[in-house]
């Protein structure tokens, strides 16, 4: 496998590998031009978040300053609002559905390394080996339709939020939400149900 394809598998995989200095030095680039640009040059900026997205739906916002690592793992549905400030670090994908709010200061995190000392270093490391001295990889986040995710709302690797459900404020997200759920905390539990969901 490549370390690309390690990646995308959730495998461990080399980050400073070539694909994804290259990765990062476009998205880079690209966010540079767009974070230089004011408020109404909408035109402008729609240009930009389809060069540097992976796929990208109508009447989508996504407000200055914006920090991505790829870009192109990040598939946005139609009718979201990404408010300032949000950092999305897709190394793995990054998918939102439609009706979508996020509020500012909003993390998504794809990348972690293992919890076990023994297991995050890599072994036989040293400098001269080319290695990077930690291991990482990768998982996916899912944002179902018709979610509001409240400002500096963290989600970890791996997470899927459910249809129409509610992230309170300052909530770090460890784990799955079901769909039509008001959860809160930290970590980001179900408090009640909503949408007309059961009580």
């Amino acid at each position: 496998m490549t370390e690309l394809e390690k990646c995308m598998a959730g495998e461990y995989y080399d980050c400073h590998n070539e694909i994804f200095l290259d990765f990062k030095k476009r998205a880079r680039e690209l966010l540079k031009g767009y974070n230089a640009l004011a408020y109404e040059q909408k035109g402008e900026k729609m240009s930009i978040l389809k060069e540097l997205f992976g796929g990208i739906g109508s009447s989508v916002s996504v407000a200055s300053p914006f920090i991505c690592d790829y870009g192109r793992n990040i598939y946005v549905g139609n009718r979201v609002s990404v408010n300032m400030n949000c950092t999305f670090v897709d190394c793995n994908q990054i998918v939102i559905g439609d009706d979508v709010l996020i509020a500012s200061n909003v993390q998504l995190y794809t990348a972690t390394h293992p919890v076990e000392l023994s297991e995050r270093l890599t072994p036989d490391w040293h400098p001269e080996s080319g290695q990077y001295f930690c291991r990482t990889y990768a998982l996916p986040i899912k944002i179902g339709s018709g979610c509001w995710l409240g400002g500096g709302v963290i989600v970890l690797p791996g997470v899927t939020i459910g249809d129409g459900s509610v992230i309170g404020a300052g909530s770090v997200v460890t784990k799955d939400i079901p769909e039509n759920s008001l959860a809160v905390g930290n970590p980001c539990r179900v408090i009640r149900k909503v949408n007309g969901g059961n009580r």
